[in-house]
């Protein structure tokens, strides 16, 4: 044996606003074994809406402007032999509303693990709407005129559009809205913190800036600073309930006076007899900052002719002269901030021969049992001074002095 179908295709689901839907109704016949005579000519067909009778024709197609539920049955003969119903197919009549789709907060990116509320927006007339979501072509169960999504991730990005539903008349909506997109990053955002400048003058202010990587709109920003030390962090927030970022990388201000340089003279033993020097040596000039290790200093000799390179801390002579002889001193910067000047240190050039003559000398004065003996000797570049006093009341070597 065999049964005989009807079938019901519509050309879209949706009646346009001042359009129609054209609706097909066709019998296919099933069997066991192969098809007969049932899908020949002479079948009238029979339309239902609402599953209420709606019109017999002939033609298995009609055009409709009304929504509702739609099927159909095929029936010839005499008596009228009756297909099985159709599947039933819902239609909608759409009226000349359009939607409209927000993001609240309505920001250009959101972070994982912030709210969102995607609303449907419908304006005019005092209509009572249920809602329908279509969110990447999934299409949403009926629901309220907002889409809340609590804890967002990249999985909930894409488009949503959405249409109302009359609640008085189920099959009447609005059209579709225009689709928003929405856009969620896994990557958590890190402020940067910019400290300028780091190193302040007495006095001076410091400007803190603290910024989202990624900038949008909506932060809030909240300050914390270390105790006892000069260490300052921030962070945003934005949101309610609020959605916090992570801390930044700390930032430390120097916000006593600027450390005050030091020139020292190498070789050290320059240093150890007041700067005297030997013509022809060389020697190097040194600005040293002590606590200020790290920074990227700039320095300023006096005399001026000492301005070598300005990242350089130290100047050179490689064959000394009494030219060169005089104070020295120096100072550091770093972005507007200067240090003081550093105490002088004087540098003395002398000849050798002069040194020899001034300094050492050998004199022996011995006329009496009472004599005294007197030695100055240069060893190893390093005036020693020996006095060895046999009797202090002679006074020819109170004269010789």
């Amino acid at each position: 044996y065999f049964y005989v179908l009807a079938e019901l295709r519509a050309d879209r689901t949706a009646v346009p606003a001042g359009g129609s839907v054209t609706l097909t109704c066709s019998v296919n016949p099933s069997s066991s074994s192969s098809s007969s005579s049932s899908s020949s000519s002479g079948w009238k067909y029979y339309w239902y809406r609402d599953w209420k009778s709606y019109q017999p024709v002939t033609n298995g197609q009609i055009s409709v402007s009304e929504g509702g539920r739609y099927s159909c049955r095929g029936g010839r003969g005499e008596p009228v032999y009756y297909t099985e119903d159709s599947e039933s197919v819902w239609i909608d009549t759409t009226v000349s509303i359009r939607p409209v789709v927000t993001l609240h907060p309505n920001w250009s990116e959101i972070y994982r693990g912030e709210t969102i509320t995607v609303r449907c927006e419908i304006h005019g007339g005092d209509t009572e709407w249920d809602y329908e979501w279509e969110a990447n072509s999934i299409i949403k169960p009926p629901n309220l005129n907002e889409y809340r999504i609590i804890s967002a991730s990249s999985l909930i990005s894409g488009n949503y559009r959405c249409k109302g539903r009359m609640k008085s008349s189920q099959h009447e909506t609005t059209e579709w809205s225009d689709s928003v997109t929405l856009t969620v990053s896994d990557n958590e955002p890190r402020p940067v913190l910019t400290v300028s400048p780091s190193w302040l003058s007495p006095g001076a202010s410091v400007t803190l800036n603290c910024e989202v990587e990624h900038p949008s709109a909506g932060w809030s920003f909240y300050w914390y600073k270390a105790t006892h030390t000069a260490g300052y962090v921030c962070r945003a927030g934005r949101g309610d309930p609020e959605y916090h970022t992570d801390h930044s990388q700390p930032k430390f201000v120097w916000s006593a006076a600027l450390p005050k340089p030091t020139v020292t003279l190498q070789p050290s033993w320059t240093q150890i007899y007041r700067g005297v020097i030997y013509s022809g040596e060389t020697v190097t000039v040194r600005c040293e900052i002590q606590g200020g290790e790290g920074a990227q200093w700039t320095y300023e000799w006096s005399p001026a002719k000492l301005n070598t390179p300005p990242t350089s801390n130290e100047y050179t002579i490689s064959s000394v002269s009494e030219s060169d002889g005089g104070g020295y001193s120096c100072r550091g910067t770093r972005g507007s901030s200067w240090t003081e000047w550093s105490d002088v240190i004087t540098l003395n050039v002398k000849r050798k021969l002069e040194i020899f003559h001034s300094h050492c000398f050998f004199n022996l004065y011995c006329n009496t049992p009472k004599a005294f003996l007197f030695i100055c000797c240069l060893l190893s570049k390093e005036a020693k001074m020996a006095l060895i006093k046999i009797n202090s009341k002679d006074s020819n070597f109170a004269r010789l002095l």
